[in-house]
Formats: C-alpha cells, sequence, structure tokens
C-alpha cells in the first residue's frame, strides 16, 4: 500500500490492530483524542480465546506473567453455597485478571515508537480517489489507504455512515473498584461471581494483595441516586451477602470506584464501508456478562490484519473479516445478553428455580461450550 492505514482509537482494540498489522509489514498511523494514555475501568480478564490471539505478539506472555492465574469462576448465592463452576476446559490457557492500565501499557510497549498520535481528534473523513482523507480538529488532514474505526461504543464514524440508534440498556447498572486487601481475610484463590435478591458481587484477584470487584444492580436507566453511590452505599447494599464482600467494599477507597449503565450495540449487519471497518465496541459492544468484550475486540483486531495482509483488494479483505467475525460475534452477544437477564432475576421463586436448573446441566454440555467460547478460530 502506498498509503497508510489509519486507525482512528487507541483503546485495547485500536491498539491490538495496529500491533497485529505492524507485525504483518504494514504501516500503520493511531490516532487517539485523548492528549496522553488515559484508561477508563478497574480490571480486566483475558480469557485463553484472546491469550491466543495475542500469542504471536509477545503481549500474552506479559499478560501471564503479571497476571492473576484462574481456571474459572464459581457462581454462589448470597449465602456463600455453589450453584455451579464454569471452568476454562482443559487443553487451554488459564484466563488472567490484570489491571487495564497494565494492559494498555504492554499493548503501547508492542507498537513501534510514535506510532500513536495523541490529542487528534478525528472530525470527519471522506472516501474517494483510492483512499479516506481524515480532517482531524486541529484543521490538519491525511490520506490513508485504509481507515479502521476502533472508537468505541459511541463511534462517531459509525454514526457517521449508520445514523440509527442501535444502543440498548440492558436493564442493570454496574460499578467496578478495587480494593486493597489482607491475604488472610478470606479472599478466594478462585474467581467467584455471586447472585442474591440485592444484584451480584463479582470478586476477581489481582497480584500485590489487591482485588478487582464489580456489582451489577437492575435499575432504571441513568438513575441519579445509584450514580452518586459511594462504596458504602453499595456496602448497606451488600452488608449481608457472604464475606469477603462487605469487607471489599468496606476497603474501596472512594477514588478507586467508578459507575457505568450496562449498554451494548447490537452487532452490524456488516462491519464494514467501503474503505472502512469498524472492530472492537464500535461494531459490536458486548454486556459484560461472559468476560469477552475486550477479548473480541482483540479477536477482531487480528482476523482483520491477517484479511488485510492477505488480500491485494481491500474490498475481500473486508468480505472476508465480516464473514469470519459475524456468526461468533452474533453468538456470543445474545449468549452474554441472555446470560445477563437469567443472573439478575430477583424474585425468591425464580432465583430457586434457576439455580435448580442450572445444577442440572450436564458437565459435558458445560465444557462443549466453553471450548467453543475460549478457542480462538
Amino acid at each position: 500500500m502506498s498509503k497508510p492505514i489509519i486507525i482512528i482509537g487507541g483503546g485495547i482494540a485500536g491498539l491490538c490492530a495496529g500491533i497485529a498489522l505492524q507485525k504483518l509489514g504494514l504501516e500503520v498511523i493511531i490516532f487517539e483524542r485523548n492528549p496522553e494514555p488515559t484508561v477508563v475501568g478497574a480490571g480486566i480478564i483475558i480469557a485463553p480465546n484472546a491469550l491466543q490471539a495475542l500469542g504471536p505478539f509477545g503481549v500474552a506472555e506479559k499478560i501471564m506473567d503479571e497476571g492473576y492465574e484462574s481456571n474459572g469462576f464459581h457462581m454462589l448465592t448470597d449465602q456463600g453455597k455453589l450453584i455451579t463452576k464454569m471452568l476454562v476446559p482443559n487443553g487451554f490457557q488459564s484466563m488472567y485478571a490484570i489491571h487495564r492500565s497494565e494492559l494498555h501499557r504492554h499493548l503501547l510497549e508492542a507498537l513501534e515508537p510514535g506510532t500513536v498520535k495523541w490529542g487528534n481528534k478525528c472530525d470527519k473523513f471522506e472516501q474517494g480517489n483510492g483512499c479516506v482523507k481524515v480532517h482531524f480538529h486541529d484543521h490538519s488532514t491525511l490520506e490513508g489507504a485504509l481507515l479502521i474505526a476502533a472508537d468505541g461504543i459511541r463511534s462517531p464514524i459509525r454514526k457517521s455512515i449508520y445514523p440509527e440508534n442501535r444502543y440498548r440498556y440492558a436493564g442493570y447498572t454496574c460499578w467496578r473498584g478495587i480494593a486493597e486487601t489482607d491475604q488472610t481475610s478470606g479472599i478466594p484463590r478462585t474467581f467467584i461471581e455471586t447472585w442474591g435478591a440485592q444484584g451480584r458481587f463479582g470478586i476477581v484477584n489481582f497480584p500485590n494483595r489487591q482485588v478487582y470487584w464489580y456489582a451489577l444492580v437492575n435499575a432504571e436507566a441513568n438513575d441519579p441516586i445509584l450514580a452518586a453511590y459511594s462504596p458504602q452505599d453499595l456496602y448497606e447494599r451488600f452488608r449481608n451477602y457472604h464475606e469477603p464482600i462487605p469487607s471489599i467494599l468496606e476497603s474501596t477507597p472512594t477514588n478507586r470506584m467508578i459507575h457505568r449503565d450496562v449498554v451494548d450495540i447490537e452487532p452490524m449487519e456488516q462491519c464494514y464501508a467501503d474503505r472502512i471497518a469498524f472492530i472492537g465496541d464500535a461494531a459490536h459492544a458486548i454486556t459484560p456478562n461472559m468476560g469477552q468484550g475486550a477479548c473480541q475486540a482483540i479477536e477482531d483486531a487480528v482476523v482483520l490484519a491477517e484479511c488485510i495482509a492477505s488480500e491485494s483488494d481491500h474490498r475481500e479483505a473486508f468480505r472476508r473479516y465480516d464473514q469470519r467475525r459475524k456468526r461468533r460475534i452474533v453468538n456470543i452477544s445474545k449468549q452474554s445478553w441472555t446470560f445477563g437477564k437469567v443472573a439478575q432475576l430477583e424474585a425468591p421463586i425464580l432465583r430457586a428455580v434457576r439455580n435448580s436448573l442450572i445444577k442440572l446441566v450436564p458437565d459435558s454440555l458445560m465444557k462443549r461450550q466453553a471450548e467453543q467460547l475460549y478457542r480462538f478460530p
């Protein structure tokens, strides 16, 4: 290609696309609107499928070296009784929990120096004459052979091409936080998620005596009272849940907690438009119930890079990318949406029936579903 590939968005999807394309010998420039690396969020779980995708780039090893290893989740009642186990099958790598900021740092280090241009906001773009021309907020412009939109769930690029509203509020809101812990205080070695009448609460271990936690509560969208919650408010809500949930909330500083309503977008019917391809949340933001949002963005980036490098015609490259990704994304999006609805049940009778039915699911079925999820195609 005589012109570079332009990537808009310096999050996980955009950085991974840049890494994969550079490793295949292609010129890439990434533009990020923030003036410096800024990572919103607390922790992240990198599942085996994402580790497989990142394997050739030297990033997976760093995640495994620095992250906290687990073989899956135990689902518990609010009194700590086991409902089921959702484990990584034998033959697959483990899953690892890591700070989002640490993952972001490793991705940046895997790029060639100067690849990311900070503080550059894309205002508009044009397609024609065999290229994509991007206009930035500082009035500068750049022509690229292709443009990869990795600009998140609120993607301005997607809205400019597909203006219809594709957002879906999941019906529940989420808090995430980091707590300092004492390793002798009963923090479990495995990751756990607790289901109860007051909502869901997840506990994910981090190295260095830290815990990443999340809480999900049924609510109306944009509730100002919930948006103003402090860790103490959440403590009052979850104080009767099993330990160490109350203790974790008591040890969480207010500045280590963030809040956001859970929203997804229906996967795009076609994740490209002429010379523009969409990846990650810009194409298919997924509810967090299966821990696959970032993992699917990583898969997108690697598959798209492979398709671009193997096809001289960008139309065929994008068609193959869309073909390889569509079914998997649609299936995972549906599964995650349904999982969330089931896990968020509040009525005692419905919760009791749910818990009983889950116990009847054959281990062989759970294993087969996990293998499909954790195998990078």
